[in-house]
């Protein structure tokens, strides 16, 4: 994708490689080049990257998630963050809630998050802002 995608609204200085996952994603200032290793995902207003804390997550091990949100074009802060998970296939969530605390501007911390079984998990980030909700999901397979 060129400069000229989506990724383009966000404030784009520098070009930061995700090699795990072979994709390269333009990073805002400092909006997403501190966390190594992230995965992103975005929506209309919003470009994150996110780390789980450990990298590997095994089943029935709290683990935590880093997240790094970028804004787009004019878009407001997020005045909120909500963190989740679900398994589509189970119709089911996690047996725990998530504390999303924000670390820095722009920077949150999410912590409590659990996998009690294996299979396809969903992440679900809920930024709030001005009256909107922009929902992003995420996949994962857990064995």
């Amino acid at each position: 994708m060129g400069a000229a995608g989506p990724l383009a609204a966000c404030r784009l200085c520098a070009s930061l490689a995700f090699p795990a996952f072979a994709v390269n994603v333009f990073a805002a200032d400092p909006c997403l080049a501190h966390i190594a290793g992230a995965r992103s995902v975005e929506s209309e207003r919003y470009v994150l990257a996110y780390r789980t804390q450990p990298e590997q997550i095994r089943v029935g091990v709290h683990f935590s998630v880093v997240v790094s949100v970028c804004v787009k074009g004019g878009a407001r802060a997020p005045e909120s963050m909500r963190v989740d998970a679900h398994m589509p296939e189970h119709r089911h969530g996690m047996n725990y809630r998530t504390i999303v605390e924000r670390a820095d501007e722009g920077r949150y911390h999410a912590e409590g998050l659990m996998f009690h079984m294996p299979g396809r998990w969903e992440y679900v980030f809920e930024l709030r802002a001005g009256g909107f909700t922009d929902r992003v999901t995420d996949s994962i397979v857990l064995d």
